[in-house]
């Protein structure tokens, strides 16, 4: 299999200078061009470029951008896009760099979107921990405003824009889009049910476009290249770049922008290094603590980054873009205490079923993980996983508003899935008979 290097596209700046953050070597670089040339086109074609390219959201959701651009009611105003920069996900840690090495780079994708969607007011939610983000993003908004690319008139085209940025203070939560309007308005972060949905009744109850920071960070790029051009990197529909953050045991564990379609073999072999210490891979989470996991299998490392496929083939997803790998060492039931405590601890308690069940699955897992275990506990994890998450997360399915609660089902499935003999044989539990879970 040929050796494959980074494809940067939203990451070439950054890695041109250690500058890039600061406007003059923004600009120097080529920053604000691709705006200046957008605020002369017709926002109607800003939006066929966005379709035509097949840019899906990076945040998670995977929804194709453009269609949900076009959702918006044509002559309800005022409207307003909303940047979800509340990364929370765990080990996601690629949109915290997109902000804290080349903010400008955001500011230039809202100014292209907003006016595509012709949107005069801007949000960005950002998590209240990235500290060093928000001072980075606050400096590049000021020189922005001073330099006539936001605020009345920007760049002359006679369309205004205001940006506004809104710290979050620390809920998981408020990741999922409804519960980030939630927390946007003033009111406790917990999500809302749907319809209506924010395209139509969103922030203030306006229509609303929510896009995560990697998903407006590229749409310049897909101005400027050509909405074709730009489909015809990646595989399927999984078209054009994607940051993953790929962290574990492996040697070079960091953030690359890679064409969709290389395998995960070769992401973690040829990009962060495989394995430290000579180590083989036991178990990878392939998209955020969201998902379900893989082996280290010729099957599933030689799968493709493909949206789609991978959850056609194996019922995972790609997520947030979080690879995390774990060797041969690794004990799974203590990553999936670790993991389900994380759920239980983030959630917002709206929906019974999550509130109660990830208590439950946080709770049994630790007696599990710490050689308390019962030989009924990994099927009474089941049962209560599937309150949760009727099937079992096949297909991904739910008993609650929004997706926390099966988030915290998928280490459990994937225990069952992949590791029911070792977690039986560890507490005294007959491994003869394995309950058969669709994936």
């Amino acid at each position: 299999m040929p050796t494959v290097t980074e494809t940067r596209i939203i990451t070439k700046r950054m890695h041109e200078s250690e500058d890039a953050h600061n406007i003059d070597t923004y600009i120097s670089l080529g920053g604000y061009e691709v705006a200046k040339r957008a605020l002369r086109m017709n926002p109607d074609d800003i939006v066929e470029h966005v379709k035509t390219s097949g840019l899906r959201g990076r945040g998670g959701g995977g929804f194709p951008t453009g269609m949900k651009w076009s959702f918006l009611p044509p002559d309800s105003f005022p409207r307003y896009l909303v940047i979800n920069a509340d990364e929370g996900e765990p080990s996601t840690f690629k949109d915290h760099m997109l902000l804290v090495r080349d903010p400008h780079q955001l500011i230039e994708g809202i100014i292209c979107s907003a006016y595509a969607i012709k949107s005069n007011k801007a949000f960005i939610y950002l998590r209240g921990e990235l500290a060093l983000a928000y001072d980075r993003l606050s400096a590049a908004l000021k020189q922005a405003r001073e330099r006539g690319f936001v605020g009345k008139d920007i760049a002359g085209s006679g369309f205004d824009l205001d940006i506004v940025i809104h710290r979050g203070a620390g809920a998981y939560i408020c990741g999922e889009e409804t519960a980030l309007l939630e927390s946007l308005e003033g009111e406790r972060g917990m999500p809302r049910l749907r319809p209506p949905f924010p395209a139509i009744a969103g922030l203030y109850a306006k229509p609303t476009v929510v896009n995560n920071v990697e998903t407006i960070a590229t749409v310049p790029h897909i101005i400027d290249m050509g909405g074709e051009k730009y489909a015809a990197l990646g595989v399927n529909k999984s078209t054009g770049t994607r940051i993953f953050s790929v962290s574990g045991h492996v040697n070079n564990p960091g953030n690359y922008e890679v064409e969709l379609g290389i395998t995960f073999r070769q992401l973690i072999d040829d990009l962060a290094g495989g394995m430290r210490a000579g180590g083989r891979v036991k178990f990878f989470i392939p998209g955020g603590g969201s998902s379900q996991w893989l082996i280290g299998s010729d099957e599933h490392l030689d799968c493709p980054l493909d949206m789609d496929e991978v959850g056609q083939r194996f019922g995972v997803m790609l997520g947030s873009g979080a690879v995390m790998v774990y060797d041969q060492t690794t004990d799974p039931i203590l990553v999936a205490w670790r993991l389900a405590k994380f759920y239980a601890h983030e959630s917002c308690g709206k929906c019974t079923p999550c509130r109660e069940g990830t208590g439950w699955l946080e709770k049994v897992l630790y007696r599990m993980s710490h050689g308390q275990g019962r030989p009924s506990d990994l099927d009474m994890l089941l049962d209560v996983g599937d309150n949760i998450s009727p099937g079992l997360n096949a297909p991904f399915s739910q008993t609650t508003i929004c997706p926390l609660g099966p988030s915290a089902v998928s280490c459990v499935v994937s225990l069952n899935k992949f590791f029911r003999e070792e977690v039986l044989s560890r507490i005294g539990a007959p491994a003869d008979e394995t309950l058969e879970v669709t994936a």
